[in-house]
């Protein structure tokens, strides 16, 4: 096991690692936004493809936003990653709980195809995730 002093100096020597998957999966993201608005538009119309590319957008904005947190977080003090991660996650489900509290309020059409958006832009971001750290950064860390 690494000392902590050494993991920080090979952070420092490599700032980009913490951001590096991010252009890979916002592109995935955008490919899946594109085809969940084409079969949300097919399946259920216009506020089918409305929502179901919002769906996706907003599980992309908000692995974003927590990617960019925790990598400020980390970059500063390590120690500093649980709490603005749980406070970030804490922010996030609140805001996004309120908002589907409040469109669902609405009786619009596309709220359905919103969920199954977020859904599936939760899976798709979670299963390249672990695709990208089990292969394309476990290969550059094992340099």
């Amino acid at each position: 096991m690494a000392e902590s002093g050494t993991r920080a100096a090979e952070a420092t020597a490599d700032r980009g690692w913490r951001l590096r998957h991010l252009p890979v999966l916002l592109i995935a993201s955008a490919v899946l936004g594109a085809a969940a608005a084409v079969v949300g538009g097919v399946t259920r119309g216009a506020d089918g493809a409305l929502g179901a590319a919002a769906g996706v957008g907003v599980t992309a904005l908000s692995y974003t936003v927590t990617t960019i947190v925790l990598a400020w977080a980390d970059a500063r003090d390590p120690q500093l990653v649980l709490p603005f991660g749980v406070g970030v996650y804490v922010a996030k489900m609140t805001l996004l709980g309120a908002v589907m509290v409040l469109v669902a309020s609405t009786g619009w059409p596309g709220l359905i195809p919103l969920c199954l958006g977020i859904a599936a832009g939760v899976a798709v971001w979670t299963g390249l995730h672990i695709w990208w750290l089990t292969t394309v950064h476990a290969r550059r860390a094992a340099r």
